[in-house]
């Protein structure tokens, strides 16, 4: 799929598989087969470091079982340069056209006793991706043919220091970033802001948002989740008008729509809850 093209012709929406358990891959197709039309789904690269299956792997199954677009996440933290090479040829060779790249999470935060590689950081990971796709391995030495990736990266919207994260994004840009999925955002001005100021940058940008889903959680995001804020007055829409996290995020969707375009639902796999979303973004005008 032209990304770069779709993005100029519609409102795009994409969304995250949920953990898949061990093998147990073919759970996580049917439940993934059960949402409504979306752009493109997004596999996570062992989050946390906690084992998930391959997320390229991952993401060629549903391609070819379930006909939708895939992005799988790719870390910096595991894989040597010629192991990242041979991964991406492999990607490319599935069918695979679209790679969210992050730094990855250290492997300290998970159960095992794993040494991080990081023979690379994002932004060389952005280059690599880009000169393969020229037919030029990391030494610019012909490979054989050539990828045909475009890029995502991540993006945080309440960050403490807007400028500051304008100009990481404006890096990630100039290394070779074609668009941003961001993190969550719950506090509509801020988002806005965020928008409207990263706009300049001339890159498509998913705004991030997940559906709440308890008061409970609204507050342990709100207390304890660095880089996202839950406002007081959706925290009191929950627990004194009964308002669903659903709910909330239709209106922030609502609120954000014509500044961005598109967005990416983490629903920590909620199927009937993302479908839902999806029902309402693609009933806007």
């Amino acid at each position: 799929m032209d990304w770069l093209h779709k993005f100029r012709q519609q409102y795009i929406i994409t969304t995250e598989l949920g953990p898949v358990k061990g093998a147990l891959f073919e759970e996580a197709l049917d439940k993934a087969g059960i949402y409504l039309t979306l752009d493109g789904i997004n596999i996570h690269d062992c989050p946390m470091g906690n084992l998930r299956i391959n997320s390229i792997a991952m993401a060629g199954l549903i391609q070819s079982r379930l006909n939708i677009t895939a992005i799988p996440h790719y870390t910096c933290r595991d894989r040597s340069l010629l192991g990242t090479q041979a991964d991406l040829l492999g990607a490319h060779a599935l069918g695979i056209r679209a790679l969210l790249v992050t730094t990855g999470d250290p492997p300290k935060h998970g159960p095992y006793l794993s040494k991080p590689v990081y023979d690379y950081n994002t932004f060389d990971l952005i280059r690599l991706i880009k000169k393969m796709n020229k037919g030029l391995d990391v030494n610019d030495k012909e490979f054989g043919g050539n990828t045909d990736f475009t890029v995502a990266c991540t993006a945080m919207p309440t960050a403490r220091d807007l400028d500051r994260e304008l100009e990481r994004m404006q890096r990630k840009i100039d290394a070779g970033a074609d668009f941003f999925q961001t993190q969550v955002v719950y506090d509509v001005e801020k988002a806005i802001r965020f928008a409207e100021a990263a706009r300049k940058l001339g890159k498509p940008i998913l705004m991030g948002i997940m559906p709440l889903k308890s008061v409970k959680m609204a507050r342990y995001m709100q207390e304890k989740v660095e880089g996202i804020d839950v406002p007081d007055d959706i925290i009191e829409s929950m627990e004194k008008h009964g308002q669903t996290g659903v709910d909330i995020t239709c209106r922030i969707i609502r609120e954000i729509r014509p500044y961005v375009e598109g967005i990416h639902i983490m629903a920590l796999g909620d199927v009937k809850g993302t479908n839902q979303i999806i029902e309402f973004t693609r009933a806007l005008p």
